[in-house]
């Protein structure tokens, strides 16, 4: 039996189990784009892929969404090639059984083509896109054209009650993981020392940093590098004065920072979440780096070697990807959401790179076959497998006579010419604009099916994990409760918020007769507050009101003579 065989008979097969049989639409399935305010979107609202109506999605209680950063269909096509063969297969990657293409184009945010496509879109744009469901610009994460912020599907689950994850082999503030959980302007806004926090910046009244939304976020599981910018001190807010290590650490968080420490994590929950940051900045490559030049593809090929630099095998992508499950799957009843990156595909593809992009894709197709593996066992996971934008490099016949190109010794044992033509030696390589795979495993797969837009991803998540996307619902019925209702003046009080599940932060303010008298520090990923008594004797009305959502709760103080 040939490869195309078994394809045709696993994708025909996981549709009857999806519940029906698969009709393949002949045309594209995500519906053409459309004018909503003047703006060019294709979902600025809900829309649905063609495929559900052919085949009867599932529900699942698990997703797990993995990420190639630049990991398009070259990409994808020279690690094959070069570790299994023309002929053979990613055991990850090509394993899933549903398969689909999406578009990937951002918006234009200003001049007279706002709200049209741009259509080589960078990682925040798209990672934007399948974290909240909206198209926005380069460099936005997780807010649109006109700078609203957007919840995550990763803030989404969490405030519906399910365990979250968040892993990548890049600085966690990196474009990717960052829009899970923080919303800011511009990318690069990674901690309080960033000049391009703007208003963003916590001393400027904005949420604060990538660093320290994080914290605020608060994931059950955060792993990747980035540790420098937690040694950074916040310049405002309850822990001003303090790096953001010292903060987490203060905040509950179990921090970890090499193998050693991972493997002695055994739980993950709220009050003891885990942020796992195993180097300064990007974690190293799997391969040694190359480098391709004017001429390369005609000298002797090359076969990659493997990087003295990286990390420990317990903290590969795959390694990191199966600590994350087990912590996940123990943390709520509820279920799980999980992404996971692969980050340096796109770095290395940047640098012209082929031996450290194609280690980059097979360590993203061994985290992938970690996934597919916990999947299968537990029959109630959907796993999604695809990339944020297309890449430069490509697999060429002859050598470009002023392209930077590479020559490489293949499993087959021949040898393969990747060129890369999009900048000049020295530069960074361009990312392109084509369409990508999407791949999916599991309960609601066959809506990745067909020609989709990478926005439609973020509706298959949230309607295959059953998600309550109305946050704000999830706060009506907020409630406070007080350690002591009677106090002597200047004594501790506790106030212990409950049911505020559409926000994220809280704060406190005490009341007398209608006149503020108080502010009580903002509750970030905590249930509780502790501030002391006013002063002067008499009775007081404790007042909790979500940032987010504007649910208010209140409890009744009286102070002591």
């Amino acid at each position: 039996m040939n490869r195309t065989t078994r394809r045709t008979l696993a994708i025909a097969s996981a549709a009857f189990l999806a519940g029906g049989l698969l009709a393949v639409p002949l045309a594209a399935t995500a519906s053409a784009p459309q004018r909503a305010d003047g703006q060019w979107t294709r979902n600025a609202g809900d829309q649905t892929s063609a495929v559900k109506s052919a085949v009867k999605g599932g529900k699942a209680k698990n997703v797990i969404l993995l990420i190639g950063d630049g990991m398009g269909d070259s990409e994808i096509t020279i690690a094959r090639n070069y570790a299994y063969g023309a002929a053979g297969e990613l055991p990850g990657i090509d394993a899933l059984p549903l398969t689909g293409q999406y578009t990937t184009y951002s918006l234009y945010n200003s001049g007279e083509n706002k709200g049209k496509p741009d259509y080589v879109p960078d990682s925040a744009a798209t990672g934007t896109a399948w974290a909240t469901g909206w198209k926005t610009y380069d460099n936005a994460v997780s807010v649109d054209i006109d700078g609203r912020p957007h919840d995550s599907i990763l803030q989404i689950a969490k405030a519906n009650g399910l365990a979250t994850g968040n892993v990548s082999t890049a600085e966690i503030q990196d474009a990717t993981p960052a829009v899970q959980v923080a919303n800011v302007a511009a990318r690069s806004c990674y901690g309080p020392d960033s000049t391009s926090c703007g208003d963003d910046a916590l001393a400027e009244g904005g949420p604060g940093s990538i660093s320290e939304q994080l914290l605020d976020t608060r994931p059950d599981v955060t792993l990747g590098g980035g540790a420098a910018s937690f040694q950074q001190v916040a310049k405002a807010g309850p822990w001003e004065g303090e790096t953001l290590a010292e903060q987490a650490s203060q905040r509950g968080y179990q921090l970890v920072s090499d193998a050693a420490g991972l493997a002695g994590v055994t739980r993950a929950s709220q009050k003891a979440p885990v942020l796992g940051l195993f180097a300064s900045g990007n974690l190293p490559t799997r391969y040694s780096a190359t480098t391709a030049t004017v001429g390369g593809a005609d000298l002797d090929p090359t076969t990659c070697t493997e990087n003295p630099k990286r990390l420990p095998a317990a903290l590969s992508l795959s390694s990191m990807t199966k600590k994350a499950i087990s912590l996940l799957k123990g943390s709520s009843d509820k279920g799980f959401f999980l992404q996971v990156e692969g980050a340096s595909i796109d770095k290395r593809d940047h640098s012209a790179d082929a031996c450290g992009q194609i280690g980059e894709t097979v360590d993203l197709d061994e985290a992938v076959q970690a996934a597919l593996a916990f999947a299968k066992k537990d029959g109630n996971t959907l796993v999604i497998v695809t990339a944020d934008h297309a890449h430069t490099s490509q697999i060429v016949d002859s050598t470009p006579p002023a392209t930077l190109s590479t020559a490489l010794t293949t499993a087959d044992g021949t040898t393969m010419k990747v060129a890369y033509g999009t900048a000049a030696a020295g530069g960074s390589q361009q990312h392109t604009g084509s369409q990508l795979r999407v791949a999916a495993y599991g309960p609601g797969a066959a809506n990745v099916v067909g020609l989709t837009d990478q926005t439609d991803t973020f509706f298959t998540m949230a309607r295959t994990l059953g998600l309550e996307r109305d946050l704000d619902s999830l706060s009506d019925r907020a409630r406070v409760s007080l350690s002591r209702s009677s106090v002597a003046p200047g004594k501790a009080v506790t106030a212990s918020a409950s049911r505020f599940g559409g926000d994220r932060q809280v704060t406190a303010t005490i009341l007398k007769g209608g006149e503020v008298v108080g502010r009580a520090d903002l509750i970030r990923g905590s249930a509780q507050i502790r501030f002391e008594a006013p002063d002067a004797p008499g009775r007081y009305t404790v007042v909790l009101e979500g940032v987010q959502s504007g649910a208010t709760a209140s409890a009744r103080l009286t102070v002591t003579r």
